[in-house]
């Protein structure tokens, strides 16, 4: 199986071997990775839970027949990508979208003031329709097929800030309305996780500035043609599955968009 993992007797994992075209040398994927890749298989199982402390790396070092170094560098690389959290004297917790820090990994707009503000959500409308071609394309699903669609503001400290357009897959949420998503007071994300079983693992982005329209003039209550930021966002689940599309508008006059790069 070039490039895959294997697992001998529920045992430790064995190299995978890959060969090119025109290259019969074996290829190896490192012991680590493959461990971090079985952990991943775990956590996307749901073996262990958003927010559940998993086991330690000296069970899971005798689970899976390795070194407890090998599984310490397997975590190091999942808590860099923020799937699992580790807390001092704890031990290590699977990442959850109910944490604030979480929250604001994916919300980028930072007050110039530097305090921490939470959005109040308004929700202006939810529906079930079918998936125009660019978002079937970006969901990685058949254009036509039942997608949900939201839209809603986000406020801070009474002031209208984001607008945010949201496209969902269907299948995977059956059963969100608009009254859940009214009467939930915690973040989308977290809603997701909890009651669709879909945790946002990563999500890129595309930002330009463009003019207000008339629309986005009226929610925002500011002028025609005032700067905001245009982001295009496709947010992806395990498995780099893509489970949202979302296009959001930000008015930056109290607020810039912080990024951390390297």
């Amino acid at each position: 199986m070039p490039g895959n993992l294997a697992v001998v007797g529920g045992g430790a994992p064995a190299p995978a071997l890959a060969t090119g075209a025109g290259n019969a040398s074996p290829t190896f994927s490192p012991l680590y990775q493959q461990i971090k890749a079985l952990i991943t298989q775990s956590l996307q199982s749901g073996e262990w839970k958003p927010g559940e402390l998993i086991p330690s790396e000296v069970e899971l070092a005798m689970r899976f027949k390795v070194s407890q170094g090998t599984v310490r560098k397997a975590i190091d690389e999942l808590s860099a990508e923020n799937l699992v959290v580790r807390r001092q004297g704890k031990g290590t917790f699977v990442a959850t979208h109910h944490e604030a820090r979480a929250q604001f990994r994916f919300l980028r707009l930072e007050s110039d003031s530097g305090e921490t503000h939470y959005p109040d959500n308004r929700i202006i409308d939810v529906k079930r329709l079918r998936a125009p071609a660019e978002i079937a394309r970006s969901l990685d699903i058949k254009s036509g097929d039942s997608v949900i669609f939201i839209k809603r503001i986000q406020s801070f400290d009474g002031a209208a800030t984001i607008i945010d357009e949201l496209w969902l897959p269907g299948l995977l949420f059956k059963g969100l309305t608009a009254e859940r998503l009214i009467e939930y007071k915690g973040p989308m994300y977290g809603l997701f996780e909890t009651e669709f079983g879909t945790r946002m693992i990563r999500a890129s982005e595309r930002v330009r500035a463009i003019g207000a329209d008339a629309d986005a003039a009226a929610l925002l209550a500011i002028a025609c043609d005032t700067p905001l930021l245009s982001v295009e966002r496709i947010s992806y689940s395990y498995g780099d599955r893509p489970v949202e599309v979302r296009r959001s508008l930000y008015l930056t006059s109290r607020h810039h968009y912080q990024n951390e790069l390297g």
